[in-house]
């Protein structure tokens, strides 16, 4: 079973300055964050020396630069589930204090030799260590952090990713005007700024190394990985989980698609800023807002999107981006496009941190360090056939003139590429949510709803294999009759089953049920009534319903959820969004697979009634509101719910439960 996604972080500031504070993930966090601006200038330095060393020939000078880039990109392709191996059978401290060191006796020997050979054998060579140094920080980081804290860290990590990347650049155009300067200054007269960028470059990763060393970092994971017998044996194992997992599936192809998306944009956006009849200024803002909307995602995106379930939230974000992609290939206007771009970039951005988080939380420790191997490997892999296939494909194509009436539209390769990209993009992102979907019946549109309202509150339901029903109505509805009959079909058809009540559920909601229930309590304050079912609510799902569901066991409960917000908020006309969160806090948001509202009008049911307790005693506007506040809520997400004219004879309501239940038992 997969793990528990936590309840999402605010995604502010002030919350990822909280996850610095502590000290394990801070020390690592100023190691990324000088690995990150080695990286970065690394790459501006190995490509102005390519073109350096190209002689001045523009033709060489490009296949140059983009001989680099390969270098960097296609080790991946075979080292990559290794270098997860080594991550998790390995002590994973050791893996990045080695990783950085070599990295800065590589980087130290590319000015010192000089020559176009060794730039592209120690590009190669700095790559190939990063892929082992990558996956072994990537799943170190859920092991110094709390579960809450995860998204915060991912941020920041994130952050030190790409909020390097500007400083690089600063500190090379600085380098650039200064060279001679700065070589003056320290003895090195005879070398350039790329010389100088390439010594400052070593000395980012000695310092990460150095940092990294400070760090206690657990060890569990090479005593778990110890069961597997040799190298094939790991590979094998890491295999057999991301293919048997339907979650880690789901987000390898959301990941797929997105660099799908991305891949098609980086290749293709010079020729479509020109088709703009723009120039490199434009180029140059274009990459800027995606880098912009892709801060501004991953940033933001946990707190504006705080209220809705981070499995749905990946594939929805992928879709997005992909449909806006589309959008984007079928502009004609440049101000247009940039701003189109601002959004794909934070979507993509939002996909990413919630993506990384994900994987961090789903994936055992011992098996994480080669997942997040195997996902980096695939990122790369596809991206290098993205931008190899991406401009042969637009070439093919060619340009093609469209008109309607009056109107003339005139569309290259470039923009048919990025509109099939797009197109593939939205489909994974699809596939992807479908992959994931944690809250089967319920649509995002309901989610998205229910957002609005304040109503859904960080969905984070843990994923079980057991099925859970709710049934829920007014007084004398004939809840408990039907509960019982669909009990007993269940079993008929080989079922086990686990039928229980609120409040009363458990051993504490008996005694909460006497207190609740009996006349003699008198009247209780509203808000402490609240309380009083969310704690008979918690303690039911914690002793009781959870363990069934873990069990695999179909769960049916009369009362839940919704009996809250019909009878404490509308009932007592207290803000029916919070007695919801309340219950949702309580339930860590467990919300059953379906709920059967038994519906009729009040006074039907109250007429059934010979003894009634304290709640049944109320007057009809009060029972008129809850029946009233239960339509509603059916309303809002019918996916969910079933309702049931509960006039009906007994059998036919029996018959009409059935034939929904058994839509989700052949799912």
């Amino acid at each position: 079973m997969s793990g528990t996604i936590p309840s999402p972080a605010t995604g502010s500031i002030r919350a990822s300055e909280h996850v610095l504070r502590i000290p394990a993930f801070r020390k690592l966090w100023n190691a990324m964050s000088f690995s990150s601006f080695g990286d970065w200038l690394g790459l501006l330095a190995t490509t102005a020396l390519a073109q350096q060393l190209a002689g001045g020939d523009y033709a060489t000078a490009n296949f140059a630069i983009a001989g680099v880039f390969i270098a960097r990109l296609l080790p991946s392709v075979i080292l990559g589930p290794i270098a997860g191996v080594i991550a998790d059978r390995f002590d994973r401290k050791k893996v990045m204090v080695i990783g950085d060191i070599l990295r800065a006796a590589l980087f130290l020997s590319i000015p010192l030799v000089g020559s176009y050979l060794w730039l592209y054998i120690a590009t190669v060579l700095v790559e190939c260590v990063t892929l082992f140094w990558s996956p072994a920080k990537e799943a170190t980081v859920p092991n110094l952090v709390p579960k809450n804290k995860l998204e915060n860290a991912n941020q920041m990590s994130l952050f030190a990713a790409y909020g390097s990347a500007p400083i690089a650049a600063l500190s090379f155009s600085f380098l650039s005007v200064s060279a001679t300067a700065i070589g003056e200054t320290v003895g090195l007269e005879n070398y350039s700024a790329v010389d100088l960028a390439l010594y400052l470059n070593a000395f980012s990763f000695l310092v990460s190394a150095i940092t990294i060393s400070r760090i206690e970092i657990p060890k569990k994971h090479i005593e778990a990985s110890q069961k597997s017998d040799s190298l094939s044996t790991s590979l094998l194992d890491g295999a057999k989980f991301i293919t048997s997992s339907k979650i880690i599936r789901g987000l390898i192809i959301g990941m797929l698609g997105a660099f799908v998306a991305a891949g098609a944009v980086i290749g293709l956006a010079r020729t479509f800023v020109g088709d703009l009849d723009a120039g490199d200024a434009a180029y140059g803002v274009l990459f800027g807002a995606v880098f912009t909307g892709l801060a501004t995602g991953i940033a933001l995106g946990p707190k504006v999107f705080s209220q809705f379930s981070r499995r749905r939230l990946f594939g929805a974000a992928l879709t997005t981006a992909g449909s806006l992609l589309i959008v984007l290939s079928l502009l004609q206007n440049l101000v247009i496009a940039l701003l189109v771009v601002l959004f794909i970039g934070a979507f993509s951005g939002v996909s990413w941190v919630t993506g990384f988080t994900m994987l961090g939380m789903e994936v055992n420790d011992e098996i994480r360090g080669r997942t997040f191997a195997f996902v980096q490997a695939l990122v790369r892999v596809s991206l290098v056939a993205v931008l190899a296939i991406a401009p042969l494909l637009a070439a093919a194509i060619g340009e093609h003139t469209f008109a309607f009436g009056q109107a003339v539209l005139t569309y290259n390769g470039a923009a048919f590429t990025m509109l099939g990209g797009g197109f593939i993009a939205a489909l994974v992102g699809i596939l992807s949510y479908h992959q994931m979907k944690d809250r089967p019946g319920v649509s995002l549109w309901s989610d998205i709803a229910n957002a609005l309202r304040g109503e859904l509150g960080a969905i984070t339901t843990p994923t079980t294999t057991g099925i859970f029903i709710a049934f829920e109505g007014g007084e004398g509805s004939g809840k408990s009759t039907q509960a019982k009959l669909l009990k007993g079909w269940l079993e008929e058809e080989g079922k086990k089953v686990t039928l229980t009540r609120e409040p009363g559920g458990s051993n504490l909601g008996s005694n909460l049920r006497e207190i609740l229930l009996a006349n003699e309590t008198g009247v209780i304050s509203p808000r402490a009534e609240a309380l009083l079912y969310a704690a008979d609510r918690a303690h039911h799902v914690y002793s009781v319903v959870r363990p069934a569901l873990e069990r695999g066991e179909v769960v049916i409960t009369d009362r839940y959820f919704d009996s809250s917000i019909a009878y404490q908020g509308a009932g007592r006309t207290l803000a029916t969004n919070e007695v919801a969160r309340i219950s949702r806090w309580a339930t860590e948001s467990l919300y059953p697979t379906l709920t059967i509202i038994l519906d009729q009008p009040a006074d039907i049911g109250l007429n059934r009634k010979k003894n009634v307790d304290r709640l049944e005693s109320e007057s009809i506007d009060f029972h008129n509101r809850v029946r009233q506040e239960y339509l509603q809520l059916a309303s809002f997400d019918p996916e969910r719910y079933l309702v049931v004219d509960a006039r009906k004879p007994i059998e036919e309501i029996h018959l009409e439960i059935v034939n929904k239940v058994k839509e989700f038992l052949n799912k």
